[in-house]
């Protein structure tokens, strides 16, 4: 399958969406329909969670997938692949599977802790940030991968502030890797500034924003408050009003996705990827109104 890198090259924007993988065995049969329905939107690639603790057995269930994506549906399938917990030998088995199944991109992460142990430390065999493991790919693979990071336009929760944590970023280009999905963000103000900072400090990669329309208003603060993403004061005014009208916050939702996505393309952001939560709708509405207000195919 095509390597992004070169999928970029000839694209000046993609649209992409991101999925994950379910607990049950009904969730499966439900979510490879989906796919195909993700698939008519005609999507550059579609991304898949390394699922629960991102360990071993759950990266198998990612791949399963992307191989689903790609056989089924000839469209490229991106794998998150978390450093977290799993051992090295671990990791270049997985790796090893990929290209036994014609997986040409990784998106390289760190991943959390498994919930059952949130105190784990890594080991000597183990990685503790994701630029050792887009390194690792690089130095045992070449080019045979496209990697990508992600980057976070209001700086990572852990990091004690932007300058630092574009100096991380800068840190995980520098190893290897090709292009950067941000976290997701409601004001478009925070995604520009996070280009240009980067751009001082001479990161020039394809920064694609992560857009995640919002259908529950509780839910998206619950979201936020667990992944550090700051709900600006317009959203909170926009959907706190209307949170117990479900059908109302659907409908805002698509407005306000609709048109920040808009704003992004008009303003150089180069494609954009969309948080679906294994969901077709609504983020098929809110895709083919900006195509159609872009005049985009």
């Amino acid at each position: 399958m095509k390597k992004l890198s070169e999928v970029f090259k000839e694209n000046k924007i993609t649209f992409s969406f991101e999925l994950f993988p379910p607990k049950t065995e009904e969730g499966y049969e439900k979510l490879f329909h989906t796919i195909d329905l993700f698939a008519k939107c005609k999507p550059n690639f579609i991304s898949v969670t390394s699922g629960a603790g991102g360990r071993f057995q759950y990266k198998m269930k990612t791949l399963q997938i992307v191989d689903y994506i790609q056989r089924n549906n000839s469209v490229i399938g991106l794998p998150h692949l978390t450093c977290i917990y799993d051992s090295k030998d671990e990791i270049k088995e997985i790796l090893e599977r990929y290209k036994k199944h014609n997986v040409s991109n990784v998106l390289a992460l760190r991943g959390d802790p498994p919930k059952d142990n949130p105190m784990w430390k890594p080991k000597e065999d183990n990685f503790n940030f994701s630029y050792e493991l887009v390194k690792f790919i690089r130095e045992n693979h070449g080019d045979n991968f496209s990697i990508g990071v992600a980057g976070f336009p209001e700086s990572h929760p852990l990091c004690k502030n932007n300058e630092l944590d574009a100096k991380y970023l800068k840190q995980k280009i520098e190893a290897g890797s090709d292009y950067v999905i941000t976290q997701l963000f409601f004001n478009n103000d925070d995604y520009y500034k996070y280009v240009e900072r980067l751009k001082k400090i001479n990161v020039n990669v394809r920064i694609i924003p992560g857009i995640f329309p919002i259908t529950d208003y509780e839910g998206l603060q619950r979201l936020c408050q667990n992944c550090g993403t700051k709900i600006p004061d317009n959203v909170n005014a926009i959907f706190s009003e209307i949170k117990d009208d479900k059908e109302a916050v659907i409908e805002a939702g698509i407005q306000f996705a609709t048109n920040q996505c808009i704003e992004l393309l008009k303003n150089g952001a180069p494609g954009l990827h969309f948080y679906t939560l294994n969901k077709i709708y609504p983020t098929s509405i809110i895709l083919n109104a900006i195509k159609t207000e872009m005049g985009i195919a």
